[in-house]
């Protein structure tokens, strides 16, 4: 009888390893225009992506523990138990974590996981490694929200100041993963073999478009990158242009990365479940 639960054990760990060893498959979303339209219409085109879990980077901008406005307070919030559940999935599959808040390097300055980051050595780039890739007007039209006034959609507005101390607890940071907010993202991408990128976080139309380990960076470097658009948010206040709802104004961000950056999937590609929703978003 004691035979038993020993090749019980061994199924589960060969079940385990089976399903480790395989590719990850993302259901990617993006718009292009056909080449023979005249009316230079976007139309949305789906693929499946086959990536090895060994060679993919999660990337995790900027989910802090507080942020000045307490609207995207809450929503990272919200979003913070999905995300944990999928990078713990993703982790288990051989994905490599990195997790980037981005101004809070101090609190982690003696943990494994932040020297894991900076021991990556430098590499060269065709392309310069930069602290912040700004609108790229020869890749992309302009963003279709007005966020000139700092997207806070509190009323009344929100103090614009800097309490963000650490990445929100709720998102776990295990051994193996890494800490940074800057290149060394890309060098330890490059250390590791890792050519695929799944971007998260916050926010949508400012640092998860513009940090140096985000989207336009990774592009920049050819990495091959995707956005996970049900966990971002984008900061848009809704008495702006385009005069729409905060989560319409995200899903038009999420748009313009799908037509001028990159395909998106969502947590349910991981999860199986349907994808994240904030719940005010009607």
């Amino acid at each position: 009888m004691k035979a038993i639960p020993l090749i019980l054990s061994l199924v589960f760990l060969a079940a385990s390893i089976s399903v480790s060893a395989q590719p990850l498959t993302l259901n990617a979303r993006s718009q292009k225009v056909a080449p023979d339209d005249k009316k230079k219409q976007y139309k949305i085109t789906q693929s499946i992506l086959k990536w090895e879990p060994k060679e993919t980077a999660i990337v995790i901008c900027d989910m802090w523990d507080e942020h000045w406005c307490k609207g995207a307070t809450r929503r990272v919030g919200e979003m913070a138990p999905r995300m944990n559940e999928v990078i713990k999935i993703a982790r288990e599959r051989g994905v490599l974590i990195i997790h980037c808040p981005s101004s809070c390097l101090d609190f982690y300055k003696d943990t494994p996981m932040r020297k894991l980051a900076q021991q990556a050595p430098k590499v060269e780039t065709k392309i310069p490694l930069q602290r912040w890739c700004y609108i790229d007007s020869e890749n992309e039209a302009p963003l279709p929200i007005d966020d000139s006034d700092g997207g806070c959609d509190c009323e009344p507005k929100c103090r614009t100041y800097g309490p963000w101390k650490r990445q929100i607890a709720t998102i776990e940071i295990k051994e193996g993963d890494a800490i940074t907010d800057n290149a060394e993202a890309y060098y330890l991408m490059k250390q590791r073999g890792v050519k695929n990128v799944i971007v998260m976080g916050v926010h949508l139309n400012m640092c998860v478009l513009g940090r140096p380990f985000s989207i336009r960076q990774m592009i920049y470097q050819d990495q091959n990158v995707v956005l996970m658009r049900d966990l971002t948010d984008t900061m848009y206040n809704p008495r702006m242009s385009p005069f729409v709802s905060h989560f319409s104004g995200n899903r038009l961000v999420t748009q313009h990365v799908e037509r001028h950056w990159a395909p998106t999937i969502t947590s349910s590609d991981f999860t199986g479940k349907p994808e994240f929703k904030f719940k005010n978003d009607k």
